[in-house]
């Protein structure tokens, strides 16, 4: 009799390490799912500076188009300069037959008529190479205004390209830090989450039977099938219902602490051994497990639990605990399991 309490002891302790490596899974999912909305954010973001960095392209391009605008202007400017030159050289010539034409005019007096004929001629001709250069000045004139209105443009576009760069400088500051808020508002989740689980689970604990039947695995509450209901049924017997009607006060009670913005659920899982079944009214184990998580849940819904915090689940016999095929083994796989958590 003094080695019994020993035994129970170790046996306890070998309870214990399967609750341990659960928990370490249940933190290396949590990880999963932090990092799968950091990656999430993080395309977010990819995607936010791809549509930025595609307007900053297009601005480059409307500068580099003005730019070869304002160089074509140029070179325009350029030949009309270089016309212009020509012209007053022209004009020069012109300038200097007029001179010639004077002196022939003086030497050829007795031929007056002709000769107020040529000169008329030379100042017709001499008009039009000055309305020619009073053209260029004019074009010259424009080039200029034009040169000084696209370098306006130049300007305004440097502007709003620092301007869009500030923008971008701002919005991924801005992303950097809703992530971080983001972590940490699913760290503080998560934690008060496991608080309530870890009270919800020492509660039961204390208050249901203390049975080998009924025990903790990681973050479940596991009851063994023949605690709520006969072999091959799904028809809860008087002793799982006494069971059920304490677990509907512990779970009433937990709806009370918890605070509303936390959207929890008590997922109740049917799991059946290796056995197959097949009756009129069950046609294999996936069945008999759904149809054992939904009768749990529509009697703790009668208790007043609400339907909205439970949800039924059948996984037949898939997911042992023991995979060995002894009766012992399909004994512990035969089982209702409850995990509290988040929707």
């Amino acid at each position: 009799m003094a080695g019994i309490p020993g035994r129970r002891r170790r046996e306890e302790q070998g309870l214990m390490w399967p609750g341990f490596v659960d928990a370490m899974a249940q933190l290396l999912l949590v990880i999963i799912f932090v990092l799968t909305i950091f990656v999430v954010a993080q395309f977010m973001q990819a995607r936010e500076l791809s549509g930025q960095d595609t307007v900053l392209a297009k601005l480059r391009q409307q500068i580099a188009e003005l730019s070869e605008m304002l160089a074509l202007e140029r070179s325009a400017k350029a030949r009309l300069e270089s016309t212009l030159a020509a012209l007053t050289d022209d004009l020069n010539a012109e300038r200097g037959k007029v001179a010639s034409l004077s002196a022939a005019l003086a030497a050829a007096q007795g031929k007056e008529g002709k000769a107020s004929a040529l000169v008329a001629d030379l100042r017709s001709k001499l008009a039009a190479e000055k309305k020619i250069s009073a053209e260029a000045l004019a074009q010259i004139e424009l080039l200029n205004q034009q040169i000084a209105a696209l370098r306006r443009q130049v300007q305004l576009l440097n502007a709003a390209l620092e301007a869009a760069e500030e923008r971008d400088r701002k919005a991924k500051a801005q992303i950097a830090n809703l992530g971080k808020r983001l972590n940490a508002a699913l760290a503080r989740r998560v934690q008060e989450l496991s608080r309530y689980r870890s009270e919800f689970f020492g509660r039961l604990r204390r208050i249901l039977s203390q049975r080998a039947d009924i025990r903790v695995v990681g973050d479940r509450f596991v009851f063994q099938a023949e605690v709520l209901f006969p072999k091959g049924s799904a028809e809860l017997t008087e002793e799982g219902k006494r069971e059920l009607d304490k677990l509907a006060e512990a779970i009433k009670e937990l709806e009370k602490q918890i605070p509303p913005d936390i959207n929890w659920i008590l997922r109740v899982d049917g799991h059946t051994d290796s056995d197959p079944i097949h009756t009129p009214r069950y046609a294999s184990n996936w069945e008999l497990s759904a149809a054992r998580a939904i009768s749990v849940v529509k009697y703790l819904i009668s208790k007043g639990v609400p339907p909205e915090r439970l949800a039924a689940t059948g996984f037949g016999e898939f997911h042992p605990l023991d995979p060995r095929d002894t009766e012992e083994a399909k004994a512990k796989n035969r089982r209702i399991e409850l995990k509290l958590t988040e929707r």
